[in-house]
């Protein structure tokens, strides 16, 4: 038995603002964290990460609107403003907040809103609002599946980029799960997906004032790469790490790291 046991988790259903809930997951005890996961995942992408974090923090991880154990969305909804949902229904005035690519965006766009609210930021392979992305064959792929509703080549796509190591690396069997259980709903969710064409972080990033740590693998997508550099040129006092041996499902591939990375940026 492990000396360290990890605390037992309690599920939240918290009400989502315009209708429906969203599933969450709480654990430990000490300064809150809240994770959020990437587009077409779910909280699974912080199975190896959240019960080692919780040995020393109050930690919450939730679904997004849409996936997971999450209800889908009837009618335009904001990210950004189920975060806040989140927080109010734990009784959290502030937390830290760390995010993986739309997980990450997401994070970010909340702690430009609400500065107050954020203790710390961590963005892991990070996507930010107001970035205008190359264009490329993967991202006409990416818009024709969402135009013609297909979830599996949205799947195929989704694990052909985005989780390039494999199968058979860390975290496959659950990576690729993850993906082909999310595609079909993530079509629907991204529909009504309001707020975030308004928002633009990158041209405000010299005025984050959260401490911020910035983390990308060394196999990740080469944009999310140009992103976590300029993270950490522009963010006051950002920290930069490159992983090895991670892709963009980092908190799968590599979680001892990670963990380690922001046990130390959080302590």
């Amino acid at each position: 038995m492990s000396p360290h046991p990890d605390p037992p988790a309690s599920e939240l259903h918290v009400p989502a603002p315009g209708g429906g809930r969203l599933w969450a997951e709480r654990r430990g005890t000490g300064s809150p964290v809240v994770l959020l996961h990437g587009a077409g995942m779910d909280s699974r992408l912080w199975d190896a990460v959240a019960p080692a974090l919780s040995r020393h923090h109050d930690v919450i991880r939730y679904d997004a609107r849409g996936l997971g154990r999450s209800s889908s969305p009837e009618r335009a909804f904001d990210d950004v403003a189920d975060l806040g949902a989140v927080l109010d229904h734990a009784g959290l005035r502030s937390a830290a907040l760390v995010g993986l690519s739309m997980g990450g965006e997401t994070a970010l766009d909340f702690a430009l809103a609400h500065p107050g609210r954020v203790t710390a930021l961590g963005l892991v392979g990070a996507s930010v609002s107001g970035h205008d992305w190359l264009p490329s064959p993967e991202t006409t792929a990416y818009a024709e599946a969402r135009r013609r509703g297909d979830a599996a080549a949205l799947a195929e796509l989704e694990l052909s980029v985005w989780a390039a190591m494999g199968p058979g690396a860390p975290g496959g069997e659950l990576i690729a799960a993850m993906v082909q259980a999310n595609a079909a709903r993530r079509i629907v969710s991204e529909h009504h997906l309001a707020g975030a064409p308004a928002r633009a972080a990158e041209p405000l990033l010299g005025t984050v004032t959260a401490p911020t740590l910035v983390v990308h693998g060394d196999r990740d997508h080469p944009e999310i790469a140009a992103i976590a550099e300029r993270l950490s040129a522009e963010i006051p006092g950002a920290r930069g790490h490159l992983v090895p041996d991670a892709d963009h499902y980092l908190p799968l591939r590599t979680p001892e790291r990670l963990t380690a990375l922001l046990l130390a940026h959080l302590a």
